[in-house]
């Protein structure tokens, strides 16, 4: 399983009138760790003719992340078929899980604009041990 990480401090910006990370923040932290990670597995291709769009959110909040908190964002690839791919994102503080999170995505081609099926070229660009 190849995961990718990172860490981030929780700036005043990110919190919402509850003092804590509003949950649309989350969202972003997700969509930006998965395009992180694409980044960083296409890196040193030059020519890539498909995207990747979201079909489905699933997030479990599980505790809140307070201003100026350091939290850990990892993103691996789970189950990849057909013309869509899970991508497994876990928020923690310390040790504690804050958010699960489970985004499916749909490969298109970039010049129709129509779902692609996943080659096994890309099924192993994703789970490869970069």
């Amino acid at each position: 399983m190849n995961v990718y990480e990172k860490t981030h401090l929780v700036q005043k910006s990110e919190i919402d009138e509850y003092n804590h990370v509003n949950n649309v923040v989350y969202v972003q932290w997700i969509n930006d760790i998965a395009n992180e990670h694409w980044k960083e597995l296409i890196k040193g291709i030059k020519s890539i003719d498909y995207a990747w769009f979201v079909v489905r959110h699933e997030i479990d909040y599980k505790a809140q992340a307070l201003l100026n908190d350091t939290v850990l964002i990892k993103t691996w690839v789970g189950k990849t078929e057909g013309v869509k791919s899970v991508r497994h994102v876990e928020i923690s503080r310390d040790s504690q899980v804050l958010v699960k999170a489970l985004t499916t995505f749909c490969l298109v081609d970039s010049k129709t604009g129509r779902p692609k099926r996943i080659t096994e070229d890309v099924t192993n660009l994703l789970i490869s041990k970069k």
